[in-house]
């Protein structure tokens, strides 16, 4: 298994449409960058929010979660709470080769400020937007840029396809659009 690089992952946007919209340079003038990177690709945040919130004092339960713990925002940013998080999606829809796995890191920017983002793996076969976890460990409230860089997914390349493909597994979360909630599979 071996880290793709800018050359790979460029042929494979291009011609196999695995990121989509795909930005050829690194954006970086003016905004949090995004766009192709050596070894990896710089993923921006739409302009849809999902605010955590206490306001319904409902529990957090991941196999029933309840609508009313988010607040929906849209908008070229984002202002989330001290202590919270906010839920956010990709810009860029994926659609994952059967040997290729990615793996997404927040960028140093935000990191810095003390956002944390949280991206779970993106497994072979898998097509959709990406949901993002933006954690705000500050005491302060913290400014999120839509349309900006939010994270860098590198993709790993295995030996030979895996077995079985999230798509083939019919993974609950495939083709997801939007910011998709917690759900279990029936």
């Amino acid at each position: 298994m071996g880290l793709k690089s800018d050359s790979w992952i460029r042929k494979m946007s291009l011609e196999h449409e695995m990121v989509t919209p795909f930005c050829e340079d690194l954006s970086c003038k003016g905004v949090v960058s995004y766009g192709l990177s050596s070894y990896g690709y710089d993923i921006r945040v739409s302009n849809e929010f999902k605010i955590f919130t206490n306001i319904n004092a409902s529990i957090v339960d991941p196999k029933n979660f309840h609508e009313e713990n988010v607040v929906e925002h849209i908008g070229d940013e984002c202002i989330v709470p001290p202590n919270s998080f906010a839920l956010a999606r990709t810009v860029e829809y994926f659609k994952m080769p059967k040997d290729v796995l990615a793996i997404c890191l927040g960028k140093s920017t935000y990191a810095r400020c003390g956002i944390i983002v949280n991206v779970t793996p993106f497994e072979p076969g898998f097509e959709g937007h990406i949901t993002i976890e933006i954690s705000n460990t500050t005491p302060l409230p913290a400014k999120i840029y839509a349309n900006e860089g939010i994270a860098q997914v590198l993709f790993l390349q295995g030996d030979e396809p895996c077995e079985i493909s999230y798509d083939k597994r019919a993974g609950k979360y495939q083709s997801q659009t939007g910011i998709t909630l917690p759900r279990i599979k029936d």
